[in-house]
């Protein structure tokens, strides 16, 4: 089977891609998070042990060094997505970007009657803390609809848009489907009726190039470990002068210019946005992370995956009562419905072939609903992922067919 025409060879850098024998596993869940490159563990292994030491606060060398390699994080995501440096806030992850979003910015600017706009496919962390503002603040959210392709449908968001619609949260890439908005376009839809809006990285920033300025977005957010970095750690850009305005949400040490009990004033973004002793190590390892797929190349990694995509939906699409679910061109990511199995039960058979996908809703229920499906069984690619991974996924998805007599 030959599938890459120039693959990616780097399974040999990640040790969790091999059991304790050493035998080869087939990981297919990097959209749920990526394996970890010995580059990226040798640099977390240094930053918990001999480079140790607090940040922003000891006057000692190590703490200053530590404090350095910190900020030199900071560069390094900014760099990556295109942003400034004073304009990234390091979070636990998207998750935690988003409900920032909400609570700060959403706070401060959302009230009774304005309206929040997200598509159908968006996952759970992209809906669930703009229902909780918009319960709070009294707003109302609307729903853009979907191709029928699965791509976020922006005529039908660009025919639905009006100036009660504030804010507009979007999925870049979908965890369940692959397909990828064309966020310039969605950002001069939400743009030209005064609101602003969020994309959601998390699944693209370890799959394409990504320029947040070219985007023309005012929220990028993303999170580390899905691009071979550690849990924990994740990052939301935003405008530098929509950043500056927005007020803290979580309160404590280092946020704060001076702390008296009759009156506190704030540290200036994005320090304002980094209340207590920040994940220290983990921004350091998501650097190394960044360092490591820039040497391979966004472009080159996108082109390895998107082989692979083309690869396992020919594949999927041979085996009997098999539904393929989005585009043909979905990014990274294959879900797929197999009539009359339950995706856990082809999950269970694949896992007894070596073989690891993700099944269930994806924290996208809305989605399941609108697909007509309770859940799916979904493949997804790495830089780390080869053409035995296909060949494994074939042979599994053969015992699966055997099993259940889907002839």
């Amino acid at each position: 089977m030959t599938v890459l025409d120039a693959p990616i060879d780097v399974r040999a850098d990640f040790p969790g891609l091999f059991d304790a024998d050493g035998k080869p596993w087939h990981y297919l869940d990097t959209a749920a998070t990526a394996q970890k490159p010995r580059q990226v563990i040798d640099v977390v292994t240094r930053a918990l042990g001999t480079d140790y030491a607090t940040v922003h606060r000891g006057v000692y060398s190590r703490s200053a060094d530590m404090t350095l390699a910190y900020e030199a994080a900071r560069r390094a995501v900014a760099r990556f997505v295109g942003g400034e440096e004073s304009e990234i806030v390091f979070v636990r992850g998207a998750t935690e970007a988003i409900n920032l979003v909400a609570n700060s910015w959403g706070a401060a600017n959302l009230k009774a009657g304005d309206r929040i706009l997200l598509s159908t496919l968006e996952h759970h962390s992209n809906i669930v803390p703009w229902q909780l503002i918009a319960e709070r603040v009294g707003a109302e959210i609307d729903v853009v609809p979907l191709t029928s392709d699965g791509r976020i449908d922006l005529d039908a968001m660009a025919a639905m848009i009006t100036e009660q619609h504030k804010l507009v949260a979007l999925a870049h890439v979908s965890n369940v489907l692959g397909s990828t908005l064309d966020a310039r376009r969605a950002a001069g839809i939400a743009h030209n009726v005064g609101a602003k809006i969020l994309i959601d990285g998390c699944q693209a920033v370890p799959r394409m190039a990504v320029d947040v300025k070219a985007l023309d977005c005012d929220f990028y957010v993303f999170s580390g470990h899905k691009i071979y970095g550690p849990t924990g750690i994740g990052a939301l850009w935003a405008r530098g002068e929509i950043l500056d305005a927005m007020p803290p949400w979580h309160g404590g040490g280092s946020m704060i210019d001076r702390v008296t009990f009759a009156k506190t004033t704030y540290a200036p973004a994005p320090t304002r946005f980094e209340a207590g002793t920040p994940a220290i190590v983990e921004a350091i390892g998501l650097a190394a992370a960044i360092d490591y797929v820039t040497a391979i190349g966004m472009d080159r990694i996108a082109a390895h995956e998107g082989a692979l995509v083309k690869a396992a939906r020919d594949i999927l699409s041979g085996v009997n009562s098999v539904r393929l679910l989005g585009p043909d061109d979905s990014n990274g990511i294959v879900s797929f419905a197999m009539e009359g199995v339950h995706p856990h039960d082809i999950g269970t058979i694949l896992d007894e072939s070596g073989v690891a996908i993700r099944a269930g809703h994806h924290c996208a229920q809305p989605l399941m609903e609108a697909l007509g499906v309770p859940a799916t069984a979904r493949a997804s690619f790495g830089i780390y992922s080869d053409e035995s991974d296909i060949a494994a996924l074939a042979r599994g998805m053969e015992r699966v067919r055997k099993i259940f007599a889907n002839d």
